[in-house]
């Protein structure tokens, strides 16, 4: 029997996907798989008996990660299960930097009790005026799975888009309407684009890089919406570019000192995937992923080890071996059982940075002499016997 823990409120929708070969604990020290959404993690001690941690959502700075890895702990999360709740909040953020929305609403209230309000608006709704989003140029920095449906709305609003992606796959760019244009330049986005919007994941070559020296390429009045990561914008820079005019809104689904309620920034508390909808599939998923997992040993959309998928083991037994990414590896796993004549019928050997994983179905289980005979090759980090 699996144990789960559940360090935030989960979706009882992807709680209901647990088997009967789960149930849940109060006791996190018992848990062989925790689901979390965004409490820290950083701080804790992972208890000995973890082999999962499933985020329910795509974000995983509050966990761990290099800890996990080096402890043979699985860290997935769930990319593009929000992904259409994200879209939508974007595609709201561009009307609102658009249109003076905020502070017409704003205007109405403080006006409540004018018995003259409908007269008095007619006068003062210019002050309030925008611009459409037709035939403006939007460019989209991240072609992802939330990146990629605000290109195809976008599109289909009537605006002309630019997008930059070095590294999008070919499933994504299948997805995408044909009508985007794809430059290979990060500099004719900033160049050439009315709107601007950010879907990239957080990493020290990403950080910061919505700067001075961007916004410097930038047209005169331009909209800036950062619905991935605060940190991948310099705000400060933001700031003063709204401040010299260069910037006409700055649109963050992300609060911070720097931002909340500063002039010229529309700042959202963290709504993107704050949906019914996307926190049920997010659950969903998470909880998919950790059963296969711990079922079956399979691993996808792990963040800290490589996609390894052999389905469901028919034969008399499974081992997963979680190690560091280096050679000669398989040789002393394969040594290990033809030297207690256990045939290995089927294996996969996965790597993802400096770990790997090799998962091995066999002919007969694992003798407790071979695991301890596994766990003894230097390098390697955890075995773990799943069937």
């Amino acid at each position: 029997m699996f144990q789960y823990y559940c360090l935030n409120q989960i979706a009882d929708v992807g709680l209901g996907r647990f088997s009967d070969q789960f149930s849940a604990t109060d006791q996190i020290e018992k848990a062989h798989g925790i689901l979390v959404r965004s409490a820290s993690m950083h701080e804790m001690d992972l208890p000995d008996e973890l082999l999962a941690i499933a985020r329910a959502g795509a974000g995983v700075n509050n966990i761990p990660l290099e800890k996990c890895a080096q402890k043979g702990i699985v860290v997935f999360n769930t990319p593009g299960a929000n992904a259409n709740g994200v879209k939508e909040l974007v595609i709201a953020g561009m009307l609102l930097a658009a249109r003076d929305i905020s502070g017409g609403i704003n205007w109405v209230t403080e006006n409540k009790d004018n018995p003259d309000i409908a007269k008095t608006a007619e006068k003062e709704k210019n002050k309030f005026a925008g611009t459409e989003l037709r035939d403006k140029k939007l460019g989209i920095i991240g072609l992802g799975a939330i990146g990629g449906p605000v290109a195809n709305v976008a599109k289909h609003m009537g605006m002309e888009v630019y997008g930059y992606d070095p590294y999008l796959s070919v499933d994504a760019a299948w997805n995408l309407s044909r009508d985007i244009k794809h430059v290979i330049n990060i500099d004719e986005i900033y160049e050439k684009c009315d709107y601007i919007t950010i879907h990239v994941p957080l990493l020290e070559s990403t950080r910061g890089s919505i700067n001075k020296g961007a916004i410097e390429k930038m047209k005169e009045g331009v909209i800036i919406l950062n619905f991935a990561r605060d940190l991948l914008a310099n705000e400060e820079d933001i700031l003063e570019g709204i401040k010299a005019g260069k910037i006409r809104r700055y649109v963050s689904d992300f609060p911070n000192p720097t931002t909340a309620g500063k002039e010229g920034c529309i700042v959202i508390p963290h709504l993107g995937a704050s949906t019914v909808e996307s926190e049920d599939n997010c659950a969903k998923m998470a909880v998919r992923q950790m059963v296969d997992y711990l079922v079956n040993g399979n691993i996808n959309n792990s963040v800290n080890y490589p996609k390894c998928d052999m389905g469901v083991c028919m034969h008399a037994g499974r081992i997963a071996i979680f190690h560091l990414n280096k050679a000669n590896m398989i040789t002393k796993f394969t040594a290990c059982f033809g030297d207690q004549n256990i045939n290995i019928s089927d294996m996969t050997n996965k790597s993802k940075g400096d770990y790997a994983y090799t998962m091995l179905d066999l002919d007969e289980q694992a003798t407790e002499d071979s695991v301890k005979t596994l766990e003894s090759i230097p390098g390697v980090l955890r075995v773990r016997v799943v069937k």
